[in-house]
């Protein structure tokens, strides 16, 4: 445990018994720093982002001597920026009204088929999550609308939450997404970087899997023979309900303008940080978006969890906090158990934490050292598990996704009902992301590059 330590602080700056007993308290303390942030992020209402910095500082100063500029040093920058740009811009679309406008006309491709229309809001909030809205902001679209539909063509509350929450999910990691800019930023970190396309698709193949065997076992089935005769009433999420509109200059604009970030990071790799905020601004300029509004609609919280979490990160590579960490995973696991383990441990904690925030910037930086000490395991493989468990439990009752699907369940639907069934779907998870990940990454070894 110690000489693990001593290799992340380098062994040169433990060169007495005393010094290195003082290397191990500041690991322990580092490491139960880490604690005292995921269990606070579980039960109070308090910023973990903001306490995450305030624990690095005391440690890293007091007891770690490491400078007030070497803890701030570990401020993530470019991740930070990128994170801005990227929100700034869809925010943009979200407030214009654009990405509204795309969903209703989605909706009307359904052709008033009920079993479809769940596959449809999946499909759409895939779709907007991957191209950069990410899994929350999706589903704050998406649920008043699907929820609406629900209420008005019988379709249960439960199934279509299920269908939208999974759907954000399944897009939450494309490498434009927030969720996936933190999740490739932190790979590429611990040197698995260049594996964004496939830590895309794995997330997406299990959350595409997962969902429509629920889709089945649920009754979706029974809904593919029935039709709903006459026009939705399509909720905007606002509590109005009013006419589906037309796309005027602003909205073409919008997509345009979405349209050529995407062709620039996907084929001329370009900075997808630094392009976003040139894009916001074209779109500022010729007055397609209102800048001031889309600021306010920035997850400036969620931002700075992140950021926050990722110093006291850095604090905890720093004094060995990280190997200590990565030795109880390994103690735990073993080469044929640690996909199963590592994604129901990530799944468990996302039910009560933030996934992108807390339990992946936590979790992610163990994987190398993890895949050294069991051996003969693929790190991809780990990684995977961990961001396939995480995102899969994201639809309880507890977490933000199912919440907001909660908040825009139908009148007349039985809230305790509907709450009831979340938690048990998101306990469920666990167990159902430990199995899908062990079967796909240790026993058939897909998705693995």
């Amino acid at each position: 445990m110690g000489e693990n330590g001593s290799d992340s602080l380098n062994s040169s700056s433990c060169p007495s018994p005393p010094v290195y007993s003082r290397c191990m308290d500041a690991a322990t303390l580092s490491l139960g720093a880490l604690l005292v942030a995921i269990i606070v992020s579980c039960t109070i209402r308090l910023h973990v982002g903001f306490l995450a910095i305030s624990l690095a500082w005391i440690v890293g100063v007091y007891v770690a001597d490491m400078s007030a500029r070497e803890v701030m040093a570990g401020f993530p920058a470019r991740l930070f920026l990128t994170l801005v740009g990227v929100t700034l811009l869809f925010s943009q679309a979200r407030a214009n009204g654009t990405l509204d406008l795309i969903a209703h006309r989605a909706v009307r491709l359904c052709r008033g088929n009920v079993g479809v229309m769940p596959m449809m809001f999946f499909f759409l909030s895939f779709v907007l999550a991957s191209i950069g809205t990410g899994s929350i902001a999706s589903t704050a679209l998406m649920a008043p609308m699907g929820m609406a539909v629900a209420g008005q063509v019988r379709i249960p509350a439960f199934l279509m939450a299920i269908m939208i929450g999974n759907g954000g999910n399944a897009g939450a990691l494309s490498p434009i997404a927030p969720t996936g800019i933190i999740v490739n930023g932190v790979m590429d970190d611990i040197g698995l970087g260049g594996h964004e396309a496939l830590t895309y698709l794995n997330n997406m193949l299990a959350h595409t899997v997962v969902v429509f065997t629920a889709y089945f076992l649920f009754g979706g089935w029974r809904l593919l023979g029935r039709h709903h005769e006459g026009e939705l009433v399509v909720s905007t999420g606002d509590g109005d309900s009013r006419p589906i509109g037309e796309f005027e200059r602003k909205h073409w604009l919008t997509v345009g303008v979405v349209g050529a970030l995407l062709t620039g990071v996907i084929f001329f790799n370009v900075d997808v940080g630094l392009s976003a905020f040139a894009c916001a601004i074209v779109l500022a300029l010729l007055k397609a978006g209102d800048e001031s509004e889309a600021v306010n609609l920035i997850p400036w919280r969620v931002i700075m969890m992140v950021c926050g979490v990722t110093v006291l990160i850095s604090v905890l590579d720093a004094t060995g906090g990280l190997a200590l960490f990565t030795q109880i995973l390994a103690g735990i696991s073993t080469a044929e158990t640690v996909t199963a383990i590592m994604a129901f441990t990530t799944g468990f904690i996302s039910i009560y934490s933030s996934t992108s925030g807390v339990v992946l910037p936590a979790f992610l930086p163990t994987v190398p050292d993890l895949a050294q000490q069991l051996g003969g395991v693929n790190p991809l493989a780990i990684a995977s598990s961990m961001n396939i468990g995480a995102h899969l439990v994201d639809v309880s009752a507890l977490s933000t996704l199912g919440a907001l699907c909660m908040a825009a369940a139908p009148k007349h639907e039985d809230s305790r009902q509907l709450f009831n069934r979340l938690m048990i779907w998101g306990l469920s998870m666990t167990l159902v992301g430990g199995a899908t990940c062990w079967l796909l990454f240790t026993v058939l070894r897909v998705g693995l590059g």
